[in-house]
């Protein structure tokens, strides 16, 4: 891929997920079962991050310099956001840090992102390394044009609507399938069309120690306790 043309949304649909994001998983699930069957082990997050590298350089769908994607916008915890508002789109460079030992729970996380935010879904693209040489996935969004960051009681009120309640003292939501983590202002745009847009959440299929890992991964948690 030349450096001055970003890849446009793939023409291989699955149920509204882009091809690349199923080829991307295919892929990573096929060196995840091959160190299973050589070690035994599903902690191999660092080599299909390595393995995704060479599939995406050698399938055309990796950006050498993501300066292209246009205007660096902000480095939250684990997204480095470029905006080009010329085309309404959001790009960020995501660095699986919530992938836990392997990637299984990063593309279950679109999928589930996209099935309950149908109004701000995730494409991936491509993939590139952000500013600190980490190999990332390229995410775009479409650009949520906002008056205001949701309130604490608005973001409560939508879960509950969709069948999500607070737990551990409103850490994060629970529907006892899906938990959603980070649902906070900074991550929830109230629209100018008056609808909540959830722009960046953590999401997990519901487990007994996902919120440890949680916990041990996010800046954002941490600085809430400080």
């Amino acid at each position: 891929m030349s450096d001055d043309k970003i890849p446009q949304r793939s023409n291989r649909e699955t149920e509204g997920i882009s091809g690349l994001l199923e080829a991307a998983s295919d892929e990573a699930g096929r060196i995840l079962r091959a160190i299973q069957e050589i070690a035994g082990t599903t902690s191999c997050k660092g080599v299909q991050i390595a393995g995704l590298k060479k599939w995406a350089q050698a399938n055309n769908c990796w950006i050498p310099n993501p300066d292209i994607l246009g205007d660096y916008s902000d480095r939250g915890s684990e997204n480095e956001v470029y905006v080009q508002p010329s085309n309404d789109t959001v790009y960020k460079l995501n660095d699986f840090r919530y992938a836990d030992d392997n990637l299984t729970s990063f593309f279950e996380r679109l999928r589930i992102h996209n099935s309950l935010f149908s109004g701000c879904p995730y494409d991936l693209i491509s993939f590139s390394e952000n500013r600190e040489g980490k190999v990332c996935a390229v995410l775009s969004q479409p650009f949520i044009r906002a008056d205001r960051e949701a309130s604490i009681e608005e973001i409560a009120g939508a879960m509950a609507l969709m069948g999500f309640m607070p737990m551990d003292e409103g850490e994060y939501f629970s529907d006892g399938k899906i938990d959603i983590f980070d649902a906070v202002p900074n991550n929830v745009l109230h629209g100018k069309d008056g609808q909540l847009y959830f722009i960046d959440t953590i999401l997990s299929p519901t487990s007994d120690d996902y919120f440890d890992t949680y916990k041990s991964k996010s800046p954002n948690w941490k600085k809430r306790r400080e």
